[in-house]
């Protein structure tokens, strides 16, 4: 487990605070847990990096090759980049 100092506005505090009542939760770092946990995943707008889109692409139209090692296979994806 990850431990953390967290500064809060008074405001998020309170909410805190509401929420730990309401759902019978023991502490801050479980009311912070347990709001991560309720944000939609759904709502992350996760991105690639450019280059790495590229390679997909290019893997993506069939240019496969066959590689005797991994590290054989990381320096073909590298010198593309």
């Amino acid at each position: 487990m990850t431990s953390a100092i967290v500064n809060l506005t008074d405001e998020n505090t309170r909410l805190l605070n509401i929420i730990k009542a309401h759902f019978g939760i023991r502490n801050k770092s479980d009311a912070i847990n347990f709001v991560v946990e309720k944000f939609p995943k759904e709502e992350l707008k996760l991105e690639v990096r450019p280059e790495y889109a590229r390679k997909l692409k290019r893997l993506m139209k069939g240019k496969m090759k066959s590689f005797n090692s991994a590290e054989e296979m990381f320096k073909e994806i590298e010198k593309d980049v």
